[in-house]
């Protein structure tokens, strides 16, 4: 049963690392009561880089919370002070009991009282990796497309951890978010590439990003 396990807000911050100084929301903090979810996002979240995130496509952040076993297991994380856990990566939801293979493009979900729908996967960014700190993090979560994804609102209403999260509608059910993902991390499929740019609800920042990755191979 897919259920919302941690459920997390934040706004934007600067921070500073060996790197230098730079801005983002992805710090963000739980939060147990239920929260209004408009056609933007969660009342109370905001993102700093508004040219690439934000959108209406955009609106949830979604990750699997089985990925962060995985990425302890990796890196060998055993203390508790630096092992990844739910929000890790920044996410608005980290979602139990399924990964990128088990969500498609275009699936529809109630939760709370709202209805959202799988709008494509995130396109990982070198923000995840200043976070957690790990060396080859950005690309060792695109080697194994273990990326999240976002959702849209098509109908805002509230919701909270704990949630259950229910497949009303599947449209797509070959177009998972994995396919999409490794068409473009992995090896680019021209075929599956057409068959997800033919699919109105995949965000049109992804298909600006398949039709680039199979640049030459589409014509």
């Amino acid at each position: 049963m897919i259920r919302i396990h941690t459920q997390s807000i934040g706004q934007p911050q600067i921070h500073q690392d060996d790197q230098g100084q730079w801005a983002s929301a992805i710090f963000r903090t739980p939060i147990g009561g239920p929260v209004e979810l408009q056609m933007r996002g969660l009342v109370g979240d905001q993102v700093a880089d508004t040219a690439n995130h934000g959108s209406l496509n955009q609106a949830v952040c979604c990750h699997p919370l089985a990925h962060y076993a995985y990425w302890n297991r990796v890196y060998g994380l055993t203390d508790p002070d630096r092992m990844l856990g739910a929000g890790s990566v920044g996410e608005n939801w980290t979602l139990t009991d399924l990964t990128e293979a088990d969500v498609c493009i275009g699936d529809t979900y109630t939760v709370g009282t709202a209805r959202v729908q799988v709008s494509g996967p995130r396109y990982p960014c070198t923000k995840q990796e200043r976070k957690v700190g790990l060396p080859g993090f950005l690309k060792r979560t695109k080697e194994t497309l273990r990326t999240g994804f976002y959702l849209r609102v098509l109908t805002s209403g509230v919701v909270q951890a704990g949630d259950e999260v229910r497949l009303a509608e599947r449209l797509y059910p070959d177009l998972t978010v994995q396919a999409v993902n490794a068409c473009v991390h992995q090896a680019f499929d021209p075929v599956a590439a057409r068959r997800a740019l033919a699919v109105p609800e995949l965000a049109a920042g992804w298909k600006r990003i398949l039709q680039a990755a199979g640049r030459g191979e589409l014509d």
